[in-house]
């Protein structure tokens, strides 16, 4: 009995060895993993679709960073104007857009340029994609409003006149240049490489300016806002002759107005 007692305490205390080693074997387990991720970090990355490097002691530096992000906001105004008013011109100006980027991307791995040396950014810098894309928007919309646009007065909205549309396609320019060049001061691009930009936006905004116009006026236009996609998504074309905020204005001025008769007339009951 006593040598039975025995085994069985040897064979508990095994057991608790076992148990013990196991669990001392975990947690050294878990401080080498430990330590082996202090020593070797993940590699972190930078989302940099909205990242500009820039001089924090330059206020024109700082600038230049907003100016920057131009493209994302362009990007925004456009998913915003399709969804919200359906018009077919802004979605062939903005199919442009992808096409014209789709050509800078192609650009860039054909020609190969390096980007200035003291730039830390990633990829090739001829031609600049800030450059093409603010020039090919900028020219787009300037041939639009001097060449398309027809808009016919109503009631409720005088539209604006060629000296006004000719003055806010100066300034849409202007603004394509301040993007440009700011591409240049903080050194994301050589004076080269954002002419070649702006001459490949420029280019392409009268190459597709005139592929739409034949679209127009061949019927493809017409005929593709008779499909079901257009009909079911309530696709239309409307603002080359019209105010975007013209049928909205004057429904709801209707509406106003029908108001203010039912509360005089109701007043007048009294």
């Amino acid at each position: 009995m006593d040598q039975a007692a025995l085994m069985d305490d040897h064979s508990e205390s095994i057991v608790a060895g076992t148990i013990t080693a196991g669990t001392v074997g975990k947690q050294q387990k878990r401080v080498e993993n430990t330590v082996a991720a202090m020593e070797d970090p993940p590699v972190l990355a930078s989302f940099s679709l909205t990242h500009v490097h820039y001089n924090a002691a330059d206020r024109l530096s700082y600038l230049c960073a907003w100016l920057a992000l131009a493209p994302q906001a362009l990007c925004v105004i456009y998913v915003t104007l399709i969804w919200s008013s359906r018009e077919a011109e802004i979605l062939l100006m903005a199919a442009g857009q992808f096409v014209c980027e789709v050509l800078n991307w192609g650009l860039k791995r054909w020609i190969k340029e390096e980007r200035p040396p003291e730039m830390h950014g990633k990829g090739y810098g001829m031609p600049s994609s800030h450059a093409q894309y603010v020039t090919f928007f900028s020219l787009s919309l300037t041939l639009f409003l001097l060449f398309r646009h027809d808009p016919h007065p109503t009631e409720t909205h005088t539209p604006f006149s060629f000296l006004q549309r000719l003055a806010l396609s100066v300034l849409a320019l202007v603004s394509a240049a301040a993007v440009a060049v700011s591409r240049i001061y903080l050194s994301y691009h050589t004076p080269r490489q954002v002419l070649v930009g702006c001459a490949a936006g420029a280019g392409f905004a009268v190459v597709w300016f005139g592929f739409t116009t034949y679209l127009r006026s061949a019927g493809w236009v017409d005929w593709a806002l008779e499909q079901y996609l257009a009909r079911l998504f309530r696709v239309r074309d409307l603002v080359v002759q019209e105010d975007l905020a013209d049928s909205g204005w004057a429904r709801w001025e209707e509406r106003r107005l029908r108001r203010q008769a039912i509360r005089v007339q109701g007043k007048k009951s009294r």
